[in-house]
This record gives C-alpha cells, structure tokens and sequence, in this order.
C-alpha cells in the first residue's frame, strides 16, 4: 500500500447517512423557527402597512433574513472545511490527501452557495429599499443604481466574487500551503458586508465595526471547524482524534474573542445595562449570552470527557472506533444545533432596530464616531481614550498571544528573557497609547497631534516590538508536525519567512524604500484627505505606518529568524541613509504653505488651533526632533547586538580550539603508548604488536589460506 493510502482510503461512515440528513433537515427547521420567533420578537419582522402604502411583499420582508441566514451558514462551512484541510486534519507530505481533499473539495461547493447567496440579497434589499414587488426588482436600471451608489450593494457584490473565486481556486488546491491561502481568502470574504451594516453607521462606528468584524471571524472559525469535525466523524476518518485536539485549543480562542467582542459591540448598540432588559434588542443580546455560556460549558466537557477517550478509542484496534466516532458526531450535533439556532438570532438582530443608532448626529460626530473633544492638555494626552477599534483589537490580540506563548514555554520549563517580554509590551503600550489613548484620540483632530501618532506607531513603538522577538517566540511555541512530513503551523509560518515575497520585502534597500517612500505619498498625494475622511482609510493608515516601520526595524535590529543575515555596517549604512530623507520631510512640511487634508480639518470646526498652517508646521518640528529619537535607540541596538555577536564567536573559535587542542593531546599520547608496547614487543622477541587505533587486518583460520 502506497505512503498517504491511510488517507485516501476512508473507513466506513460511523453514522448512517439517513440519520444525517435528518439532523440537517431538523437543525435546519430549528433555524429557521427561531428566526421568525426572533424577528418578530425584536420587531424586526415584515408588517402590514395600510392601504396606499408601497410595501415589498412578504416575499422580500421573510426573504431577507431567510437567505441572509443561508449565506452566513455557507460562508462558515466554507471556512470551516477549509481550516479542517489545512490545520486540523493531518496530511502526510504537505499535500491535501484523503478528508483534507474532500474538505477542500466541499469547501468549493459551499463556496458557490456562498457566492449566490449575495446576489439574491442585492435583489432582496432593492426590492425592500424601493418598496417593489420582488418581480419588479428584476430591473438592472435599479440593479445597477444600486450596486454603483452604495455601499451595501458594492460589499454584497464584492462578497459574491470573492465567494466565487474561492468556489473556484478550490478545485486547483493541492497542498497545504495553497490551502493555507485559500482560507485567509475565505475569511477576507467574510469582511465586506461587516463594513456597511448597522455598526458602521452607530456611535462609536470604529469600535463597533472593527468589534463585529472580529466577532464574525471568530465564529465563523468556531462553528465552522466543529461543523467540519461533525462531517469528518460521520465518515470516519481514524484522524479524527488529532483534529479534535488541534480544535479544542482554537475553539477556546475562538469562544474568548466571540464574547469579548460581542459584548463590546452589545454595548455600543444598546447604551446602558438597563437596555438588557427593557428593549427586544437587549432581549436577544441575552439570548445569546445564555447560548455562548451554554456552548462553552458544552466544549468544557467535550475537552474533558469526550476528547481522552476518543483518542484511546480510536488508538486502539482492539476496541471499537465507530462507537468513539458516533460519540462524537453526537455531542456535535447537539452543539452545532445551538449554534445554528444562534446564528439565526444574529440575523435577526441585524434587522432589529436599536435607539442608540439614531443618535449619531452632525458631520464632526460621523467622521470621529464621538463627539469633538475639548483643547487639549497634557492631563488629556497622556490618559485620554478613544474607540479605535483597530488599536484595541491589535494591541489585546498581540498581548494575548504573547502570553499564551510565554505560558507554553514556562510548561516546558524553557527560560524566555524578561528584557524581549519588557520590550514587546513597552511596544504594545506605544501602540495603544497612539490608536486608543490620548495621544490617538487628538491625532484624529489635530495634524500636529497625527504627525506624533505616527511617529509613534513607525518609528517608536516598532523598534520595541521587533525586540520583543516574537516570530522567535512563535517558532518555539507553534504545533509543529503530528505525523512525518505534515506542514503544521510552525512549519507554514517558516514558509511564510522564506517565502520570495518576504525575501524581496526583508531586502534592506526595498524595506528602506517603502519606508521613505510612503512619507511622501501619503502627505504630499492628495491621498491623506481621503484616508483620513473615512473609518477603513484611518485604519489602513495606522496599520500601514505599524507595518513598514516594524519591516524597517526587523532588518536593522530585529532578533527573529529571517530569509538573509544583513551585516551590521550594512545596517547601520542603511539607517544614516534613510535619515536626511526623514528629515527633508520634516522641513517640507514645516515650509509648505498648502494645508495638507485641509477639507478634512475644516470639517471638523474645531473651536481651538484655528491656524492649520500653524498646527501643521508644529507637527513637522515634531517630526524633525522625533527622528532623532529612533537613531539612538537603534544605535544602542546595534552596538549591544554586535557586542554580543562578537563574544559568540570568540566563545565558538575558543570551543574549536579546545577541541582541537584536546584532539591533539590525545594523538600524542596514543602515539607514546604505541612506542611503549612496540618495545616491550622487541624485548619480548614476539614482533611489533598492532597499533592501538589501526584496523586490524581480518584474520583466515589455520587450513584456510
């Protein structure tokens, strides 16, 4: 039997096929129940209005959620049958063999589901928005309208292709890598509509955005990987057991961020604890309270009772894998059937109306999502907060992470040193401090105040964090292969390292251009305007400025593992160089009589610093003197990095040359030895005996020769 054949070769289902189908068509039914319950308990579902009145139709009004629920359950078993072949299920050779190849071929035809889906909610939503019947909705002059002037229509249409183009790709993924891709497109797709909903245009729109978004994410994994276990059980795989174990630390990330988020976003949306209570909205916010702590109590004891001796089971040829298969296929469906019960009270929460939303009123409210405010002081930059939900989720994701991965290596009983850990999170502080604090708040409402930001964000805070080592971290504290030959997460994340798109990027003269060259692109295009005029372009700016500043700081300090070894002169050379560009910056900005996002400012009306050339010319001295802050610290860097590098080699050619010495030594002693035995040989008068060390030669018995 060929390598991989195990794989290839599927055991008989665990569970019949009826009774599959007859979970489906229940849990389906279930769904669908609560739905309407939900609705028409949030008020959300379709009315009869009087007489005269335009209506849809209860066609479009029960459409909508219908097949909005139908599109979410696409989109997460797309991302779960995806994250199955590529993570939990092992595949020998990094190829998708055997259920990984059937997980990503069923992927494919939830894909186009997922892709249809969109365009019947473009219809839908045109016929509810205009007040047609669905028949006259078929019109492309109020298709096309629709799709061009806004943005729900843009994001469902965007969704559909990237649905599409996974549907597709799908069928040419053989290896685990390309799987690996193939998911991070599965889970983009789940971004657009999430982007216009009700959160992007409430109070607080950046946090509420970025929020739901992350809660989407983190749902779509969670129910997505166990809806793929639940499939990959009925067909019974003997993987099964390496799947659920990968699953349940996932799914316990995956619960955490599902709840803080939520209730991040439940907060924002409903204004007050009272509301809990007092509002169908909050209504349903308990219903999935009690749903979550019921489902994470479920998974407590699916890791604690299940999991051990579904591995046993399943080791064991002795005893009988099916029961274990069916145990678990059990146990799943209960919790897939919660879940799917779940889903359907978020869809109808998207269509229950909340009193907070209103609220947001006036163009200074809408481009900041808060009200303006007052002049700044010290007091308010140093300790003042801001909803940037970007900022937030970044910064408590990468404190999370590190952590778990400093819990691991104190498991193992492996020392991690306290200056990288003091060095990341004195990063993360920077980067809170410039998205989510004061600092981030005003840089939303001054230039000045901006132009501190991102210095902060591209030339502080990366230095620290590049420091903080944590691809080395990650490398020491990442699943690595299960069975030879699997590409784990360790081993994708040394792909990524080594990849050529890394390479070409970690090259000190390309990492140094798009460190320069963004500065003028930015400010000096027209582009800053827009950027800063909407909550995605914001976003893009903070990342993108973190971004190429921690690129330029890992290949001029950075302690992680990377595709080439640069030499400290070249680093150093690269950083004087990279230096006069800055500072040429600086004093076009200081001299430039044109206001740079000058609508932008103007929107604002802010009754303080009414000067934007004055407060644009402070925030370019700012740059100028921030520039001189990094060459220290990245001078310090360098010499203690060299320092170090210096002592290993002295401490490796000392090693070479006591082991040279040693092998030395004992050459000469061998050699006196065997000038002793040779004369005690010659005394004797039996010959010179074999020297210690030589072959002897093979001996023939008497007889023989």
């Amino acid at each position: 039997m060929p390598e991989g054949s195990a794989l290839r070769t599927s055991a008989p289902a665990t569970v019949p096929r009826a009774s599959v189908v007859r979970w489906a068509a229940a849990t389906f039914l279930l769904a669908a129940a609560t739905l309407v319950v939900a609705l028409v308990l949030g008020h959300g579902a379709p009315r009869s209005e009087p007489a005269g009145i335009p209506t849809p139709g209860a066609v479009t009004g029960w459409g909508l959620p219908v097949i909005g629920l139908v599109a979410n359950v696409a989109g997460i078993a797309t991302v779960g049958l995806l994250l199955a072949a590529v993570l939990l299920v092992p595949s020998p050779r990094g190829e998708l063999t055997g259920m990984c190849l059937r997980a990503s071929r069923a992927a494919g035809w939830t894909a186009l589901v997922w892709a249809v889906a969109p365009l019947l909610l473009v219809v839908l939503t045109v016929s509810d928005i205009f007040a047609v019947p669905l028949r006259e909705a078929f019109s492309v002059p109020l298709l096309s309208g629709f799709v061009r002037e806004t943005s729900t229509g843009q994001s469902l249409v965007v969704q559909s292709a990237l649905a599409l183009v996974v549907c597709v790709l799908s069928r040419w993924t053989l290896t685990v890598r390309e799987g690996a891709l193939l998911l991070g497109l599965a889970v983009a797709t789940l971004v657009p509509p999430v982007l216009t909903g009700h959160s992007a245009s409430a109070g607080y729109h950046h946090l509420a955005t970025v929020s739901l978004l992350v809660h989407v994410v983190g749902a779509s994994l969670w129910i997505g990987g166990l809806l793929a276990l639940g499939w990959i059980s009925v067909a019974g795989s003997r993987r099964l057991p390496d799947g659920v174990l990968r699953f349940s630390t996932l799914a316990a990330w995956c619960l955490a961020t599902v709840v803080a988020s939520g209730v991040v976003n439940a907060a924002i949306r409903l204004g007050g604890v009272s509301e809990l209570f007092t509002t169908a909205y909050g209504g349903l916010v308990m219903v999935k309270v009690a749903a979550a702590a019921g489902l994470g109590l479920l998974g407590w004891t699916h890791r604690r009772r299940i999991v051990p001796g579904l591995a046993r089971r399943m080791a064991d040829d002795r005893l009988d894998r099916g029961a274990a298969g069916r145990a678990f296929a059990a146990i799943a469906a209960v919790e897939l059937t919660v879940m799917a019960m779940t889903v359907a009270v978020a869809v109808a929460l998207s269509r229950t109306p909340t009193q907070v939303e209103d609220e947001l009123v006036g163009p200074t409210t809408e481009l900041l999502g808060t009200e303006l405010p007052p002049a700044p002081s010290a007091l308010r930059l140093l300790v003042g907060l801001y909803p940037d939900g970007v900022g937030i989720a970044l910064v408590g994701l990468a404190a999370a992470l590190y952590v778990q991965g400093l819990l691991v290596l104190r498991r193992r009983g492996v020392e991690w040193s306290p200056g990288r850990t003091a060095a990341w999170f004195g990063g993360l502080v920077l980067v809170g401090w410039a998205t989510f604090g004061g600092l981030g708040l005003y840089s939303h409402v001054l230039f000045s105040a901006h132009m501190v930001s991102h210095m902060v964000l591209s030339m502080v805070a990366p230095i620290l964090l590049v420091l903080g080592a944590p691809l080395t971290l990650a490398l020491r504290t990442l699943p690595g292969p299960r069975v030879p030959g699997e590409v784990g997460p360790r081993q994708l994340l040394l792909s990524l390292l080594h990849s050529p798109p890394v390479r070409l990027l970690t090259h000190p003269l390309v990492a140094a251009g798009l460190f320069i060259v963004s500065l003028y692109a930015i400010y000096f295009s027209g582009l800053f305007d827009v950027l800063m005029g909407h909550d995605i372009g914001h976003a893009a700016m903070e990342l993108h400025f973190l971004a190429v500043g921690s690129l330029f700081f890992y290949v001029l300090v950075g302690v992680d593992p990377g595709p080439r070894r640069v030499p400290q002169l070249v680093r150093f050379a690269v950083l004087i160089f990279v230096l006069p560009f800055h500072a040429f910056f600086a004093v076009a900005l200081m001299s430039s009589d044109t206001v740079i996002g000058a609508t932008y400012w103007t929107s604002l009306d802010r009754p303080y610093r009414t000067d934007l050339l004055d407060d644009q010319y402070l925030g370019g001295g700012i740059a100028w003197a921030m520039g001189e802050l990094p060459l220290v610290l990245v001078l310090a860097a360098l010499f203690v990095q060299w320092y170090r590098s210096d002592r290993r080699d002295a401490a490796r050619h000392d090693r070479t040359a006591a082991r040279t010495a040693a092998g030395h030594d004992e050459d000469e002693a061998l050699d006196r030895y065997n000038t002793y035995l040779a004369r005690l040989a010659e005394h004797d008068g039996v010959g010179t005996p074999a020297r210690l060390g030589d072959s002897p030669e093979p001996s023939v018995p008497e007889g023989k020769g």
